[in-house]
Protein backbone atom coordinates (compact mmCIF):
# COMPACT_ATOMS: atom_id res chain seq x y z
CA UNK A 1 0.00 0.00 0.00
CA UNK A 2 1.52 3.04 -0.72
CA UNK A 3 2.23 5.61 1.92
CA UNK A 4 -0.13 9.11 2.56
CA UNK A 5 2.18 11.56 1.34
CA UNK A 6 2.47 9.54 -1.98
CA UNK A 7 -1.30 9.43 -1.99
CA UNK A 8 -1.67 12.61 -1.72
CA UNK A 9 1.17 13.64 -4.38
CA UNK A 10 -0.51 11.21 -6.78
CA UNK A 11 -3.87 13.13 -6.47
CA UNK A 12 -2.53 16.73 -6.98
CA UNK A 13 -0.87 15.11 -10.52
CA UNK A 14 -4.46 14.04 -10.95
CA UNK A 15 -5.89 17.07 -10.44
CA UNK A 16 -8.53 15.50 -7.51
CA UNK A 17 -8.59 15.86 -3.65
CA UNK A 18 -8.65 13.15 -0.48
CA UNK A 19 -11.75 13.19 1.25
CA UNK A 20 -11.12 13.46 5.00
CA UNK A 21 -14.09 12.29 7.42
CA UNK A 22 -14.30 12.59 10.83
CA UNK A 23 -15.49 9.62 13.15
CA UNK A 24 -16.63 8.96 16.74
CA UNK A 25 -18.03 5.87 16.16
CA UNK A 26 -17.87 2.35 14.59
CA UNK A 27 -21.15 3.08 12.91
CA UNK A 28 -18.81 6.06 10.96
CA UNK A 29 -15.73 4.25 10.61
CA UNK A 30 -18.11 1.40 8.71
CA UNK A 31 -20.03 4.12 6.05
CA UNK A 32 -16.52 5.90 5.21
CA UNK A 33 -15.06 2.98 4.44
CA UNK A 34 -17.91 1.12 2.19
CA UNK A 35 -18.06 4.29 0.15
CA UNK A 36 -14.39 4.33 -0.35
CA UNK A 37 -14.04 1.04 -1.37
CA UNK A 38 -17.14 1.33 -3.63
CA UNK A 39 -15.52 4.11 -5.26
CA UNK A 40 -12.08 2.95 -5.16
CA UNK A 41 -10.68 6.21 -4.21
CA UNK A 42 -8.10 6.81 -1.04
CA UNK A 43 -9.76 7.90 1.99
CA UNK A 44 -8.81 9.67 4.99
CA UNK A 45 -10.08 9.59 8.59
CA UNK A 46 -10.26 12.08 11.23
CA UNK A 47 -10.75 11.99 14.76
CA UNK A 48 -10.13 15.09 17.04
CA UNK A 49 -9.37 15.45 20.42
CA UNK A 50 -12.95 14.94 22.09
CA UNK A 51 -13.35 12.13 19.49
CA UNK A 52 -10.20 10.22 20.64
CA UNK A 53 -10.95 10.95 24.19
CA UNK A 54 -14.71 9.10 23.32
CA UNK A 55 -13.22 6.02 21.16
CA UNK A 56 -9.53 5.42 22.59
CA UNK A 57 -6.82 6.80 21.02
CA UNK A 58 -5.19 2.99 20.50
CA UNK A 59 -8.54 1.44 19.62
CA UNK A 60 -9.30 3.59 17.02
CA UNK A 61 -5.38 3.48 16.04
CA UNK A 62 -6.07 -0.70 15.89
CA UNK A 63 -9.51 -0.32 13.65
CA UNK A 64 -7.90 1.62 11.14
CA UNK A 65 -4.86 -0.31 10.62
CA UNK A 66 -6.95 -3.61 11.03
CA UNK A 67 -8.73 -2.34 7.46
CA UNK A 68 -5.80 -1.50 5.85
CA UNK A 69 -4.03 -4.44 6.78
CA UNK A 70 -6.63 -7.03 6.11
CA UNK A 71 -8.30 -5.07 2.46
CA UNK A 72 -4.85 -3.60 1.66
CA UNK A 73 -6.49 -0.17 0.93
CA UNK A 74 -5.45 3.23 1.37
CA UNK A 75 -7.51 4.52 4.42
CA UNK A 76 -5.42 6.75 6.67
CA UNK A 77 -5.30 7.91 10.20
CA UNK A 78 -5.39 11.74 11.02
CA UNK A 79 -5.58 13.17 14.37
CA UNK A 80 -7.44 16.15 13.69
CA UNK A 81 -6.81 19.58 15.57
CA UNK A 82 -4.78 18.01 17.90
CA UNK A 83 -3.59 21.38 20.37
CA UNK A 84 -0.72 19.79 23.04
CA UNK A 85 2.41 18.70 21.99
CA UNK A 86 1.71 15.95 24.89
CA UNK A 87 -1.61 14.75 22.50
CA UNK A 88 0.57 14.85 19.09
CA UNK A 89 2.91 12.49 20.57
CA UNK A 90 0.48 9.68 22.04
CA UNK A 91 -0.79 10.34 18.36
CA UNK A 92 2.57 9.60 16.67
CA UNK A 93 3.24 6.57 18.95
CA UNK A 94 -0.10 5.23 18.04
CA UNK A 95 0.83 4.56 14.45
CA UNK A 96 -1.54 8.19 13.64
CA UNK A 97 -0.44 8.49 9.54
CA UNK A 98 -0.79 12.35 9.89
CA UNK A 99 -1.42 14.70 12.52
CA UNK A 100 -2.83 18.38 12.74
CA UNK A 101 -0.80 20.62 14.88
CA UNK A 102 -3.41 23.25 15.29
CA UNK A 103 -1.89 26.03 17.77
CA UNK A 104 -3.66 29.09 15.40
CA UNK A 105 -5.58 30.73 18.12
CA UNK A 106 -1.64 31.98 19.00
CA UNK A 107 -0.03 35.23 18.17
CA UNK A 108 1.74 33.82 14.48
CA UNK A 109 4.92 33.74 15.70
CA UNK A 110 4.39 31.62 18.97
CA UNK A 111 2.13 29.19 16.30
CA UNK A 112 5.35 28.79 14.57
CA UNK A 113 7.91 28.64 17.16
CA UNK A 114 5.56 25.93 18.76
CA UNK A 115 4.79 24.22 15.47
CA UNK A 116 8.26 23.85 14.51
CA UNK A 117 9.47 22.15 17.64
CA UNK A 118 6.22 19.69 17.25
CA UNK A 119 7.40 19.18 13.64
CA UNK A 120 10.77 18.31 14.97
CA UNK A 121 9.59 15.93 17.97
CA UNK A 122 6.74 13.98 15.66
CA UNK A 123 9.14 13.41 13.04
CA UNK A 124 11.81 11.90 15.43
CA UNK A 125 9.18 9.23 16.54
CA UNK A 126 8.26 8.49 12.91
CA UNK A 127 9.94 10.13 9.91
CA UNK A 128 6.95 9.31 7.74
CA UNK A 129 4.61 11.00 9.42
CA UNK A 130 3.11 14.03 8.07
CA UNK A 131 2.82 17.13 10.06
CA UNK A 132 -0.09 19.98 9.22
CA UNK A 133 0.35 23.10 11.08
CA UNK A 134 -2.82 25.92 10.34
CA UNK A 135 -3.26 29.62 10.05
CA UNK A 136 -5.92 31.99 10.16
CA UNK A 137 -8.90 31.28 12.12
CA UNK A 138 -12.03 29.43 10.61
CA UNK A 139 -13.79 29.35 13.85
CA UNK A 140 -14.46 26.47 16.39
CA UNK A 141 -17.03 23.20 16.53
CA UNK A 142 -18.13 20.94 13.97
CA UNK A 143 -21.96 22.01 14.77
CA UNK A 144 -25.07 23.49 14.03
CA UNK A 145 -24.42 27.43 14.74
CA UNK A 146 -27.06 29.94 15.02
CA UNK A 147 -25.36 32.98 13.54
CA UNK A 148 -21.90 32.84 11.58
CA UNK A 149 -19.23 34.60 12.98
CA UNK A 150 -17.18 37.47 11.41
CA UNK A 151 -13.67 35.69 10.23
CA UNK A 152 -12.97 37.40 7.32
CA UNK A 153 -10.09 39.55 8.72
CA UNK A 154 -8.20 36.52 9.98
CA UNK A 155 -8.15 35.07 6.34
CA UNK A 156 -4.87 33.88 5.81
CA UNK A 157 -2.22 35.82 3.47
CA UNK A 158 -0.19 34.03 1.14
CA UNK A 159 3.07 35.87 2.54
CA UNK A 160 2.01 34.67 5.89
CA UNK A 161 1.51 31.12 4.24
CA UNK A 162 4.90 31.06 2.70
CA UNK A 163 6.65 32.47 5.68
CA UNK A 164 4.92 29.87 7.98
CA UNK A 165 5.73 26.74 5.96
CA UNK A 166 9.72 27.69 5.48
CA UNK A 167 9.37 28.36 9.42
CA UNK A 168 7.74 25.22 10.48
CA UNK A 169 8.54 22.36 7.83
CA UNK A 170 5.36 21.57 7.86
CA UNK A 171 4.39 19.13 5.18
CA UNK A 172 0.73 20.93 4.76
CA UNK A 173 -0.79 23.66 5.39
CA UNK A 174 -4.42 24.06 6.73
CA UNK A 175 -4.91 28.02 5.42
CA UNK A 176 -7.94 30.09 6.36
CA UNK A 177 -9.95 30.93 3.46
CA UNK A 178 -13.76 31.56 3.72
CA UNK A 179 -14.87 28.19 5.42
CA UNK A 180 -15.68 27.83 9.11
CA UNK A 181 -16.21 25.14 11.14
CA UNK A 182 -19.32 23.42 11.75
CA UNK A 183 -22.85 24.62 9.79
CA UNK A 184 -25.85 27.02 9.71
CA UNK A 185 -29.39 26.16 10.20
CA UNK A 186 -29.89 27.40 7.25
CA UNK A 187 -27.26 25.48 5.48
CA UNK A 188 -28.14 22.38 7.44
CA UNK A 189 -31.95 23.14 5.16
CA UNK A 190 -29.87 23.50 2.11
CA UNK A 191 -31.14 27.29 2.18
CA UNK A 192 -27.43 28.83 2.02
CA UNK A 193 -24.08 27.78 1.53
CA UNK A 194 -20.47 28.40 2.39
CA UNK A 195 -18.07 29.86 -0.56
CA UNK A 196 -14.45 30.01 -0.62
CA UNK A 197 -11.90 32.80 -1.50
CA UNK A 198 -10.53 30.81 -5.14
CA UNK A 199 -8.08 33.23 -5.84
CA UNK A 200 -6.21 33.66 -2.07
CA UNK A 201 -6.24 29.59 -2.73
CA UNK A 202 -4.09 30.07 -5.69
CA UNK A 203 -1.82 32.54 -4.44
CA UNK A 204 -1.41 30.96 -1.29
CA UNK A 205 -0.46 27.55 -3.02
CA UNK A 206 1.60 29.38 -5.43
CA UNK A 207 3.53 31.21 -2.73
CA UNK A 208 3.97 28.14 0.03
CA UNK A 209 4.33 25.60 -2.45
CA UNK A 210 3.02 23.08 -0.02
CA UNK A 211 0.19 20.48 0.24
CA UNK A 212 -2.93 22.48 1.25
CA UNK A 213 -5.88 21.51 3.61
CA UNK A 214 -9.34 22.50 3.34
CA UNK A 215 -10.42 22.88 7.12
CA UNK A 216 -14.58 22.95 7.81
CA UNK A 217 -15.83 22.16 4.24
CA UNK A 218 -19.56 20.69 5.26
CA UNK A 219 -22.14 23.04 3.71
CA UNK A 220 -19.31 24.67 1.25
CA UNK A 221 -20.76 25.36 -2.53
CA UNK A 222 -19.97 22.15 -4.69
CA UNK A 223 -18.61 24.31 -7.44
CA UNK A 224 -16.63 26.17 -5.33
CA UNK A 225 -15.06 23.10 -4.08
CA UNK A 226 -14.34 22.17 -7.68
CA UNK A 227 -12.60 25.36 -8.04
CA UNK A 228 -11.21 25.37 -4.83
CA UNK A 229 -9.29 21.94 -5.87
CA UNK A 230 -7.99 23.27 -9.30
CA UNK A 231 -6.24 25.98 -7.50
CA UNK A 232 -4.74 23.87 -5.28
CA UNK A 233 -6.98 21.76 -2.28
CA UNK A 234 -5.38 18.76 -1.90
CA UNK A 235 -7.77 17.63 1.24
CA UNK A 236 -11.16 18.58 2.41
CA UNK A 237 -11.94 18.13 5.66
CA UNK A 238 -15.74 16.93 6.45
CA UNK A 239 -17.55 16.58 9.63
CA UNK A 240 -20.65 18.04 10.48
CA UNK A 241 -22.43 17.08 7.51
CA UNK A 242 -21.94 13.38 8.30
CA UNK A 243 -23.03 14.14 12.29
CA UNK A 244 -26.18 15.36 10.30
CA UNK A 245 -26.94 12.42 8.68
CA UNK A 246 -25.60 9.94 11.28
CA UNK A 247 -28.60 11.28 13.60
CA UNK A 248 -31.61 11.35 10.84
CA UNK A 249 -30.46 8.22 10.27
CA UNK A 250 -30.35 6.78 14.12
CA UNK A 251 -33.73 8.50 14.02
CA UNK A 252 -35.17 6.63 10.58
CA UNK A 253 -34.17 3.59 12.13
CA UNK A 254 -36.25 4.21 15.76
CA UNK A 255 -38.79 5.41 13.76
CA UNK A 256 -39.32 1.91 11.32
CA UNK A 257 -38.41 -0.26 13.99
CA UNK A 258 -39.78 1.65 17.51
CA UNK A 259 -39.97 -2.03 19.33
CA UNK A 260 -36.53 -2.78 18.51
CA UNK A 261 -33.48 -2.86 20.83
CA UNK A 262 -30.98 -4.89 19.06
CA UNK A 263 -27.71 -1.91 18.04
CA UNK A 264 -27.06 -4.16 14.95
CA UNK A 265 -30.63 -3.77 13.58
CA UNK A 266 -31.03 0.04 13.83
CA UNK A 267 -27.87 1.09 13.17
CA UNK A 268 -27.58 -0.35 9.62
CA UNK A 269 -30.28 2.71 8.94
CA UNK A 270 -27.65 5.28 10.41
CA UNK A 271 -24.40 3.71 8.39
CA UNK A 272 -26.71 4.04 4.96
CA UNK A 273 -27.88 7.93 5.73
CA UNK A 274 -23.97 9.08 5.90
CA UNK A 275 -22.63 6.65 3.54
CA UNK A 276 -24.87 8.69 1.23
CA UNK A 277 -23.20 11.51 2.04
CA UNK A 278 -19.77 10.24 1.87
CA UNK A 279 -20.12 8.85 -0.93
CA UNK A 280 -21.41 12.66 -2.53
CA UNK A 281 -18.53 14.20 -1.27
CA UNK A 282 -15.77 11.37 -2.63
CA UNK A 283 -17.52 11.75 -6.25
CA UNK A 284 -17.40 15.38 -6.16
CA UNK A 285 -13.70 15.17 -4.86
CA UNK A 286 -12.45 12.59 -7.42
CA UNK A 287 -14.42 14.38 -10.34
CA UNK A 288 -12.91 11.40 -12.25
CA UNK A 289 -14.71 8.80 -10.53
Amino acid sequence: MHTLREVLEQTQKNGVAVGHFNIADLVLLKAVFASAQELNVPVMVGVSEGEREFMGVRQVAALVRSLQEEFDFPIFLNADHTHSLAKAIEAARNGFDAIVFDTSELPFEENVRQTKEAVEVLKSINPAILVEGEIGNIGTGSEIHEQAPDLSRFLTTPEQAKQYVESTGVDILAPAVGTMHGMLKSMVQGETKKHLDITRIGQIKSAAQVLLTLHGGSGTDDEDLRKAIAAGINIIHINTELRVAWRRGLEDGLAKRPQEVVPYKILPFAVESVKQVVLSRLRLFNSTV
